[in-house]
């Protein structure tokens, strides 16, 4: 079943709001998953930063689900994971989060990641945002790119 992200604006999804200093909106609809935009995004790091670079302790955990090797090749900072689109429903309790806990997932162009988001979505997780245009968006924004973590 194919689903679209709702993006995100002004809003009802306070728990992200506040964590990542964002507005966000929850309209009531059949939307599983949300977009982040880059500058989102590295705002919400940002803000994140003072708080340390956990997971728990930035209240996200974000996910590049790119292949291995494109992993390889760079990843935006405070990246915590790389799991494969592709396997994100058999590895998806490596996240290690609860169901409401927030997590934001990206990839080379938005599409994989967007699948991701929807199985993520479809097994039970409540709060999972999409980067719009995801990598290829964060490297236009002229954002750095770190060496993954080994």
């Amino acid at each position: 079943m194919h689903r679209r992200s709702s993006i995100i604006g002004a809003g009802t999804v306070l728990g992200l709001s506040l964590l990542l200093g964002l507005a966000i909106s929850n309209s009531a609809s059949a939307y599983h998953s949300y977009l982040l935009t880059v500058q989102q995004l590295k705002a919400g790091l940002a803000k994140a930063a003072d708080r340390g670079t956990s997971p728990a302790a930035k209240g996200f955990v974000l996910i590049d689900v790119r292949t291995p090797e494109e992993h390889a090749s760079g990843v935006i900072p405070g990246t915590d994971l790389n799991i494969d689109y592709r396997q994100i429903k058999a590895r998806h309790r490596e996240i290690g989060v609860k169901l409401d806990d927030h997590i934001v997932v990206y990839c080379q162009s938005g599409h994989r990641s967007n699948i991701a988001a929807e199985t993520l979505a479809d097994l039970g997780y409540t709060r999972v945002y999409n980067v719009s245009g995801s990598m290829n968006a964060w490297m236009e924004a002229g954002y750095p790119v770190d060496a993954p973590r080994r």
